[in-house]
């Protein structure tokens, strides 16, 4: 299936596995020349029929690693036309009087200073160019607010806010910024959580079901293509009726 991002190149944060993963493989199935950046790259090992152009460890926490990741992507690929922010932690499951101060600003750190150190590179790539398109994955999480996940919560909360604000900045520059909020997936992340949580947040679905890998690509490929040319600073969701605002 192609949507006229063929030929194009795609970064895609924490790509090596699960929900990276999938955008990753729809983005390359699409004709791009999609760049994994990933902390461990591993999980490619496994990968059957996705063979990323460019594949870097990466870590987003650090702005350094960022930039040196980019410029190697530039000088081995040329221009990145879309960036796709995917990379993020859910932390521990637990009550904010008991949560751990590390694992706070570790949440805060990939899920919101990433998406900033992230974007902090590449936009003036993007505007020098003249065009480009960032999508950010947040969460419905970041929108209500889930109990017993606060950091993920406000992280994702965040994130939604910071990409509004990043669209404005970018107005008149052809530079499109959106960003998505799924509900749960059944991924890796699954294995930081309780069987409790998993069942509240299935719970709060009207669908009965929780969101595939494969929704959340087909979603993220339409935004990052020319289709969606008058939508900037949405926020989309993925939530199988549970926002309907």
């Amino acid at each position: 299936m192609k949507n006229g991002i063929a030929g194009q190149t795609a970064i895609v944060t924490g790509s090596a596995r699960g929900i990276g993963r999938g955008i990753a493989e729809r983005l390359a199935a699409d004709g791009c020349r999609v760049i994994v950046w990933d902390r461990d790259l591993a999980p490619l090992a496994d990968a059957k029929g996705f063979k990323p152009a460019l594949a870097q460890t990466v870590d987003i926490t650090n702005l350094d690693s960022v930039q040196q990741a980019f410029k190697a992507a530039i000088d081995a690929l040329g221009d990145v036309h879309i960036l796709v922010n995917n990379a993020g932690v859910n932390g521990p499951v637990t009550k904010v009087w008991d949560y751990p101060p590390d694992a706070w600003e570790r949440v805060l750190a990939v899920n919101l200073t990433g998406v900033f150190y992230c974007c902090r590179t590449v936009t003036p790539h993007m505007r020098a160019r003249g065009s480009g398109r960032i999508v950010t994955v947040a969460s419905i999480a970041g929108k209500e607010g889930n109990p017993n996940i606060c950091a993920y919560s406000a992280s994702k909360a965040g994130v939604i806010g910071f990409c509004k604000g990043l669209a404005k900045e970018l107005f008149g520059s052809g530079v499109l910024v959106n960003c998505i909020a799924p509900v749960m997936t059944e991924t890796d992340l699954f294995k930081e959580m309780t069987q409790a949580h998993i069942d509240y947040c299935r719970s709060l679905i009207p669908m009965g079901r929780f969101l595939q890998i494969e929704e959340i690509a087909a979603m993220v490929a339409w935004i990052a293509g020319p289709e969606c040319s008058f939508t900037i600073g949405a926020v989309f969701d993925l939530s199988g009726g549970r926002a309907t605002y």
